[in-house]
């Protein structure tokens, strides 16, 4: 399958008249779903997010996951450094997406943070490897790569 590369440009983070609108919208959904949950601090939505077992890669750590409440629990601190700088929500620029195979994506995200006066304050970057079945995209493995 061919690799779709993008610069965020458009209201999704995309250049116009990419090849896949289906697949790109239903990427945009799920990291809009995603970014909702990890600014409200709703562990349980974000657990939702994950395929089990799930691993977070960074330069100075790595962990796994195998159930949901280790998901949650893993992300529990995130919330309240969210609300520390005011962050009321997080848009996802798709700054390059790759089809691995039928069911596997490899999605690089800029995320842009607001805060509660509409300022974009700087966000992070990860490489996000998903697995999509009949309940959608699921994340396998995230790489900080700020």
């Amino acid at each position: 399958m061919p690799t779709l590369r993008f610069a965020p440009v458009s209201s999704l983070g995309i250049r116009p008249g990419v090849q896949a609108p289906a697949e790109i919208a239903l990427l945009a959904d799920f990291f809009d779903r995603y970014g909702a949950a990890l600014t409200s601090g709703d562990v349980a939505a974000v657990a939702g997010c994950y395929a089990l077992p799930g691993m977070v890669v960074a330069d100075s750590y790595s962990f796994t996951f195998t159930s949901p409440a280790a998901v949650a629990l893993s992300f529990l601190g995130a919330a309240p450094a969210y609300r520390e700088l005011r962050v009321v929500a997080a848009n996802a620029q798709f700054l390059d997406v790759r089809r691995l195979s039928e069911a596997l994506v490899l999605v690089e995200v800029e995320w842009e943070y607001l805060d509660g006066d509409g300022q974009a304050l700087s966000g992070d970057r990860f490489h996000y490897l998903l697995r999509t079945d009949s309940g959608g995209p699921r994340i396998t493995t995230v790489v900080a790569t700020h």
